[in-house]
């Protein structure tokens, strides 16, 4: 469900991407979306390099507390940073 001011950006079609519990694909997956999922990003922090879809990079997304996915498998429309940092 989408709140007021909530951005939700769609992750790569045909696709399903894991969740992890930090910024990096070592660390424990938490749950996979779907295809043709969106996602809100409440932070950004950089973490391991991976590529996707969407490019080369260290940018990881956070979903929601404790759940990051790699920016190169969501659309942003930006190579950078689209959010806060997390802190």
């Amino acid at each position: 469900m989408q709140s007021a001011g909530t951005i939700y950006y769609p992750v790569a079609p045909g696709v399903q991407v894991n969740v992890r519990r930090g910024p990096n694909t070592g660390s424990q997956i938490v749950k996979v979306l779907g295809e043709n999922s969106r996602v809100p990003i409440r932070c950004q922090t950089r973490g391991e390099t991976v590529s996707g879809p969407y490019g080369t990079t260290d940018v990881w997304d956070s979903i929601a507390p404790g759940q990051y996915v790699s920016d190169a498998y969501v659309k942003t429309g930006s190579d950078g940073f689209v959010a806060i940092r997390c802190s």
